[in-house]
């Protein structure tokens, strides 16, 4: 099994962090390691960063700000949602990933679009599989007494599943993570590097999609290939494009939402107790994981120059939205920095805000509940084997990318 490769500083463009406030640095190996009181501590002294890293970019971590930024399409556009070193020249209103990357009114008619492939009827009967997927992972890990519940198990079930989604070969699955590493971690490299990177991915997109025109079959690739937007076929970059948000995002995000759930389990022997005494929780339990460790922040560019809350947002700054810091702001939640898996009212923002909101948060869910519940199925004891081992990702997508776990007991 191949490990995600870790981060490398030597290749950034900057250097350590002075200070979160005025200086942040999404991808310093410290932000997503100590998340959690960064945003607590920016919410005490300074609700909106700011950094003249990747050209200027925003940082708002109170819930109420990060929502009317997400919902302010006339001020902030979506044309470009991974905050880097790279230059921008992607225009309004497609992008370079529709519809993520699309701003109103062409947003609309693109999400649209992408609807019935992720429609609950459409998801649920890929249950099964995850779960035969995760046990299968779970069996090739043997009697092991320590095992990497990240690099071993949470990154497969996503590349698996979206994978066949696609109707690309599974054996790419390390291809996949690589472009995940390349694209949404190695935000800070020379915008050469990125450009570099991108330029494998669509290389090989434009393979698959060749191969597709030549071999059609029913999957999502041929989907969009047949897919029409205001009566005409969608354009190669519009295809090209919707694969890169799926094969992407559907990856990094979901890997990251299973690591973080496990994470806190081996870390809170109550709470996975508690689940085995009572299963009924598991639901409440799955949405409250999802709100304490969301793994996405998304970004936007300021459209306009204007005043926002006081602070002077120039066109073509970045603006992160971090909707993990929304959901730990004790003025929207109540004990917001506990993780309670008995909370009932729960209007976490994990799968986003605004009309970007989480095309795939159907497919989302299943794969974090099938996949932390069969761990603890087989696993009814486990234990982090080494705090100190744990290793987080860089950039907007926060899980663990290393989560060596000791077994102590198997079912």
């Amino acid at each position: 099994m191949t490990e995600i490769l870790p981060h490398d500083p030597e290749a950034s463009l900057y250097g350590p962090v002075t200070d979160w406030a005025t200086d942040f640095d999404h991808a310093d190996p410290e932000y997503n390691r100590h998340a959690h009181e960064i945003w607590a501590d920016l919410r005490e002294r300074c609700p909106i960063a700011h950094t003249d890293r990747y050209h200027g970019a925003w940082l708002p971590v109170t819930h109420a700000d990060v929502t009317r930024i997400a919902y302010d399409t006339e001020h902030f556009t979506s044309r470009s949602v991974v905050v880097s070193t790279a230059e921008q020249l992607t225009e309004a209103p497609i992008g370079g990933a529709p519809p993520i990357t699309s701003d109103p009114p062409f947003h609309h008619h693109a999400r649209r679009l992408m609807l019935p492939p992720f429609a609950p009827k459409q998801i649920d009967p890929w249950e099964d599989d995850v779960r035969a997927l995760c046990h299968q992972l779970i069996d090739e890990m043997a009697d092991a007494d320590v095992v990497d519940a990240a690099v071993q198990y949470a990154q497969h079930i996503p590349v698996n599943v979206i994978a066949r989604m696609l109707g690309f070969p599974l054996e790419d699955a390390d291809l996949f993570r690589g472009f995940v590493h390349d694209v949404l971690e190695g935000v800070n490299h020379a915008p050469a590097v990125r450009m570099a990177a991108f330029e494998r991915l669509d290389a090989y997109l434009d393979r698959q999609i060749q191969d597709h025109v030549d071999h059609p079959r029913d999957d999502l690739t041929n989907f969009l290939l047949n897919a029409t937007i205001f009566d005409q076929p969608l354009s190669p970059d519009h295809v090209r494009g919707s694969i890169v948000l799926l094969l992407l995002a559907g990856i990094d995000t979901t890997w990251s939402a299973i690591g973080s759930s496990l994470w806190h389990l081996a870390g809170a022997p109550s709470d996975l107790q508690r689940l085995q005494d009572e299963p009924a929780l598991w639901p409440t339990a799955i949405e409250e994981f999802l709100r304490a460790y969301a793994p996405v922040t998304m970004a936007r560019m300021v459209a306009k120059d204007h005043d926002f809350n006081g602070c002077p947002m120039k066109q073509d700054e970045w603006v992160l939205l971090p909707f993990p810091a929304a959901n730990l702001d004790p003025a929207e939640f109540e004990r917001a920095d506990e993780v309670l898996i008995d909370r009932e009212v729960n209007r976490h923002a994990a799968f986003g805000l605004g009309i970007h909101r989480c095309l795939g948060s159907n497919l989302a869910r299943l794969e974090v509940r099938v996949a932390v519940q069969t761990f603890v199925e087989r696993f009814p004891e486990f234990t982090l084997a080494d705090p100190a081992a744990v290793r987080w990702s860089v950039g907007q997508i926060r899980g663990p990318r290393e989560l060596p776990v000791r077994v102590l007991r198997r079912a």
